[in-house]
């Protein structure tokens, strides 16, 4: 029992080193984190539904998680092949589409229930 409490600890603390880690290297990872915060603080502002603001927490996450499948996908591309090839390339355009795509549709989401609740507003 005591073995597996250690492992346990030990996976939280490598997860928390690699949100640290992207936190401090990944430029658009902070602006998609602080777009996150103004969102959801917006939403309880605003006094959006609780099923709405679980949908902007959603969306905002859905991002940040996709730029961080993004930046470990390119650092496995990295180091499996430091040299350029262009299936090395595909990989990480894909993997930067997803966040893209990701972004896309968080904006959309927050175009729906933000622009009503603004309108009510006046």
């Amino acid at each position: 029992m005591r073995r597996l409490k250690k492992k346990l600890l030990k996976s939280f603390k490598d997860a928390i080193r690699g949100i640290l880690y992207i936190f401090k290297t990944q430029r658009n990872f902070r602006i998609q984190f602080v777009c996150f915060i103004l969102a959801v603080g917006a939403a309880i502002l605003l006094e959006l539904k609780l099923s709405e603001i679980a949908i902007v927490v959603f969306a905002g996450g859905l991002v940040m998680v996709g730029e961080m499948v993004n930046t470990g996908l390119e650092r496995l591309v990295d180091l499996i092949n430091p040299q350029y090839h262009p299936f090395a390339r595909d990989i990480k355009d894909i993997s930067a589409g997803v966040v893209l795509v990701a972004s896309i549709l968080a904006v959309i989401i927050g175009i729906i229930i933000f622009v009503p609740a603004i309108i009510e507003l006046f």
